[in-house]
């Protein structure tokens, strides 16, 4: 092989290979760029999540965007934001108080127990009612500190009692003495009202609630959510010293079964401590 021959595949091999070095930085500064770019969408996207949790976590929850709501009051209620609800022949002499929260058990206990003399009273004119109903079950305390912390079935109750009560006095009576009844009543830690699906459940076993369209869509719209946390509130701030339930309050003083404080848990104490008040 002649010496220029030698040279000229030399050169050649030399230019092949600038050749391919130049193809492999392209590919280097393709994979370079593409890595950025990949990294800039991966940084924006993670930005983005950051931001929509961070978004998500301030939102109020449902029951805390209802405070700043206007309050829509059931009929049959008088009062401020309608939180008056009395319930009874105008020719009775005394109102009874009863406080009580839906989600309680000693309330339930009190209502399959003692619910049907109270409603034998009521239609008898032996006193009228004034119900008050408290939420402080779900850990809730209006003006005082957070809302649910430990449920949302006592204000959804509350509520749905709103809109039974928007029907007549009578479906209210009934709807509660449903939601206190032993099938009905879940227990303290199971938050089933919190369910609108359960509350119309156990509405249809009332008559004047059973398929009842317009109540269902009260139910399901949250008409009356307002109105139980101003009903609530009005437990909160009520001036008669009460301090749990059920509570029974008449002439201004609450009525209690024993020296404990106590509130009449049995038909035969009931009686007592009511015809003693009536009397005063």
């Amino acid at each position: 092989m002649s010496k220029r021959n030698s040279a000229a595949a030399k050169n050649a091999a030399r230019e092949r290979l600038r050749i391919e070095r130049e193809k492999q930085a392209k590919r280097a500064k393709v994979r370079r760029q593409a890595i950025v770019a990949c990294s800039v969408v991966a940084v924006l996207a993670a930005a983005g999540g950051i931001g929509y949790a961070v978004v998500q976590a301030n939102k109020p929850s449902h029951w805390e965007a209802v405070k700043d709501e206007k309050v829509v009051a059931p009929a049959h209620t008088t009062g401020t934001d309608g939180t008056t609800v009395i319930i009874g022949k105008s020719t009775a002499q005394k109102t009874l108080k009863v406080y009580e929260d839906p989600r309680c058990p000693i309330c339930a206990q009190f209502e399959q127990t003692v619910g049907s003399t109270v409603k034998k009273d009521i239609d008898d004119g032996k006193f009228k009612i004034q119900y008050i109903g408290g939420t402080f079950l779900d850990g809730d305390a209006l003006g005082k500190g957070t809302i649910g912390s430990r449920g949302e079935g006592s204000k959804n109750a509350m509520a749905a009692m709103g809109a039974a009560l928007n029907v007549s006095d009578e479906a209210f009576l009934e709807y509660k003495t449903a939601l206190y009844s032993k099938k009905w009543h879940p227990d303290e830690t199971t938050d089933k009202f919190k369910n609108d699906s359960y509350l119309i459940e156990v509405a249809n076993t009332v008559p004047a609630l059973k398929n009842n369209k317009s109540f269902q869509a009260d139910v399901n719209s949250g008409k009356y959510d307002a109105w139980a946390l101003a009903m609530s509130k009005t437990w909160d701030t009520n001036k008669d010293g009460v301090t749990g339930t059920p509570s029974f309050v008449m002439n201004g003083k609450i009525l209690t079964a024993d020296s404990s404080g106590n509130p009449p848990m049995t038909v035969a104490a009931f009686n007592s401590v009511v015809d003693a008040a009536l009397k005063a």
